[in-house]
C-alpha cells in the first residue's frame, strides 16, 4: 500500500512541476528580489499548513531571512478542534497581524489547501495592504467544490498576487481501500514542503546568477558553522525575533 501512496505523491509532484513551473519561477524571482533588497520572507498557515513555515525556518542549507508566523491558537497543540474553529473566524487575524513586521520589500507566503477560511485570507489581505508581495499555496479544485467562508466571498487564491495550485483533491487524502468507506493518506504537507523548498532553491540560484551571496545557514554540526551563522543571525534578528529566542 505504501508504494501506491508514494506513486501518487510522485504523480502529484510531476503535475505540480508541469503545470506550476511559471508560477514557481515567478515566486522564486520575487523571493530573490526580496532578499537582495534586505527583505524578509514570511510564511503563514493554520493547522498542518503552519508546517511549511517551520520547514523553511532556521534550516541547514536554507535561507536565513525566513519568518514563520506561528500563532499557537491556530496550531494543533493548543487544541485541535479549537484551532479549526478559530481559522473560520472573520477578522481574527487582526488580533495578531498587527504585531508582525511586514514591509513593502517583503514576500509573504500563505498556505491553505482549501483556501476557503477567513484567517489565511485576512493574513494575505493584511500583507498586501502593507505593500508586501503575497504568494498563496492552495488547491484550485476546492474553489469549485466548496463555498468560501470569508465575509467577502473570496478565496485565498483571489487575494494573493501570485497563486500556486498544489493540485490536492478535496479531502486531502490520496488513498482508498475497497473495504473502507473513507479515503486516507494526506498529501498536502509533502507537496507543500516540496513547493516551498523548490521556490527557495530556485531563488538561491537566481541570487547566485545575480552575483549576490545568498544568506544560507550552515549545518550546526559543520566546522566553522557557528561563526558563519551568528553573523547572519545578527543581521536579521531585529526583524525575526524568533532567531534569538
Amino acid at each position: 500500500m505504501f508504494s501506491q501512496y508514494f506513486h501518487k505523491l510522485q504523480n502529484l509532484l510531476s503535475l505540480v512541476e508541469k503545470d506550476e513551473t511559471e508560477r514557481l519561477k515567478k515566486a522564486a524571482e520575487k523571493v530573490a528580489e526580496c532578499i537582495q533588497n534586505n527583505g524578509v520572507v514570511h510564511v503563514f498557515g493554520c493547522g498542518h499548513s503552519h508546517i511549511l513555515g517551520e520547514e523553511l525556518f532556521y534550516r541547514a542549507g536554507g535561507l536565513v531571512p525566513i519568518n514563520p508566523i506561528l500563532i499557537e491558537d491556530l496550531m494543533l497543540h493548543k487544541g485541535a478542534v479549537r484551532s479549526s474553529q478559530l481559522e473560520k473566524k472573520n477578522d481574527f487575524a487582526n488580533k495578531f497581524m498587527s504585531n508582525v513586521d511586514i514591509g513593502p520589500q517583503d514576500v509573504v507566503i500563505v498556505a491553505s489547501t482549501s483556501g476557503r477560511n477567513p484567517v489565511p485570507i485576512d493574513v494575505a489581505e493584511f500583507a498586501k495592504n502593507n505593500g508586501a508581495f503575497v504568494i498563496s499555496i492552495s488547491s484550485f479544485v476546492y474553489t469549485k467544490a466548496v463555498a468560501s467562508r470569508h465575509k467577502t466571498g473570496k478565496y485565498l487564491y483571489q487575494t494573493a498576487d501570485l497563486s500556486i495550485d498544489n493540485h490536492i483533491m478535496v479531502g486531502d487524502a490520496l488513498m482508498k481501500h475497497e473495504s473502507l468507506g473513507l479515503t486516507f493518506g494526506s498529501g498536502s504537507t509533502v507537496i507543500g514542503t516540496a513547493i516551498v523548498n523548490g521556490i527557495m532553491v530556485e531563488a538561491i540560484n537566481i541570487m547566485v546568477e545575480n552575483n549576490f551571496e545568498p544568506p544560507i545557514f550552515k549545518s550546526g554540526n559543520a566546522d566553522g558553522a557557528e561563526e558563519h551563522n551568528r553573523v547572519l543571525i545578527n543581521k536579521y534578528k531585529e526583524r525575526i525575533p524568533m532567531l534569538e529566542k
